[in-house]
């Protein structure tokens, strides 16, 4: 199926950009945050160009347009995420905050001392911290489902770990650094026949637009708007609004109250009890911009390209003497984190820098899966559908050039 990957690049600003260097970016950071496309930069500056208020208070004009582009945005986003009626989407700062809300919010009312929270040994900080700081306040155990050699979850010891005791289970859709794609679909029925809440780290799967967010039994979901190609500093939680609606507030302030008294205070439903404050609208509209554009990409030609890319990738790593590539699960999305014998990430990176390439190097904002892998920073490479093959043959020729002169 053919992709026209040119077309889809004309829409993005940055990707046509000369650098300080003299060398056209390539762009190969798309794990960290996603580059935006002109209709989301168009629709932020269409609100503070024009519509620019604030929301569900006041009955001028320009406050009924922002109401409507916050809340539509809300619904755009429900929809493409496959949200039905059961659930809503809270807005937050991105999907650490979603995760924090649920930790916050639900962990501290439900878990208590003898539970267990499982995650497994490829979570992101994000999904790792909260869980233990909720841990660490209610008594509960933070446990961790092992790993394959393939950077695959050990399906064997996650049913092993799984208990009774067991009530939440929160997992990567995708790992940020090994890009392996968990079943979530079969993961989610487990925790449920368990009786267990089922949360899910979206981040890295929803920019590849894989379907099976949608189709699992899950409770959470959390989102970052920047890695689908929308502003910084947005979010959603996709929960269930029975599950919302008995949790207590994360925050407290305007707009997220039913009425105030000096004896007490009660509180509007799911999603607005979640929403304390002037939230970030702009980023809102933004977001629903970009659903937008993700609805008219071809999913299943996208993914293909994609996978098409990744291949090229790793075939090209895997040339390269002394390289080690971490990740080889069957479902990947398009990350390749590697390092190599003898030289630094960093040392790496500057010189893929010179040549215009954007990399990432470092933890990853997982440093207990490297040190599981007994490493303590890698190389990532990670590829979103506007990149092309000619800028994978160019990363690789650069690469296999920084690595002789460092050697």
């Amino acid at each position: 199926m053919s992709f026209d990957v040119e077309k889809i690049r004309k829409d993005f600003p940055a990707l046509s950009q000369t650098l300080e260097s003299g060398r056209k970016l390539v762009y190969f950071d798309n794990a960290a945050t996603a580059q935006k496309p002109r209709s989301v930069i168009d629709a932020v500056c269409a609100f503070y160009s024009r519509d620019n208020a604030n929301i569900h208070r006041s009955a001028h004009e320009l406050a009924g347009r922002a109401t409507r582009g916050y809340e539509l945005s809300r619904a755009k986003i429900e929809k493409f995420f496959g949200a039905g009626g059961e659930y809503c989407a809270v807005f937050t700062r991105g999907a650490t905050e979603s995760l924090n809300l649920a930790a916050c919010s639900w962990g501290l009312q439900n878990l208590k001392s003898g539970d267990e929270i499982l995650v497994t040994a490829m979570e992101h900080h994000a999904n790792i911290v909260p869980w233990q700081m909720a841990a660490e306040r209610t008594g509960a155990k933070l446990v961790v489902a092992g790993m394959l050699g393939d950077g695959s979850l050990d399906m064997e010891d996650f049913k092993n770990k799984l208990s009774p005791k067991t009530k939440i289970v929160s997992v990567a859709h995708a790992s940020n650094v090994l890009g392996t794609v968990n079943d979530i679909a079969a993961i989610g029925e487990m925790a449920r026949q368990n009786g267990s809440v089922f949360s899910v780290d979206a981040a890295q799967s929803a920019p590849h637009m894989l379907d099976d967010i949608s189709s699992a039994p899950c409770d959470f979901i959390s989102l970052s708007g920047h890695k689908c190609f929308g502003p910084t500093g947005i979010g959603v939680l996709i929960a269930r609004r029975s599950l919302l609606d008995s949790m207590p507030p994360y925050q407290g302030g305007g707009d997220m109250i039913e009425n105030v008294s000096w004896r007490r205070t009660t509180f509007r439903p799911a999603p607005e009890r979640f929403e304390a404050g002037t939230p970030n609208i702009a980023g809102a509209i933004g977001f629903g911009a970009a659903v937008d554009y993700m609805s008219g990409i071809d999913k299943t030609a996208a993914r293909a390209h994609e996978r098409a890319l990744l291949e090229r990738l790793v075939a090209g790593l895997s040339e390269i003497r002394g390289l080690r590539i971490f990740g080889s699960a069957k479902e990947k999305v398009a990350v390749a984190s590697f390092a190599i014998d003898g030289v630094h990430p960093n040392d790496i990176a500057s010189l893929l820098d010179a040549d215009g390439i954007a990399v990432r190097t470092g933890h990853h904002c997982a440093e207990p899966l490297l040190t599981s892998l007994d490493e303590f920073s890698l190389t990532r490479a990670s590829l979103a559908f506007y990149n092309t093959e000619e800028e994978v043959d160019f990363f690789i020729k650069s690469l296999d050039r920084a690595v002789k002169i460092l050697k």
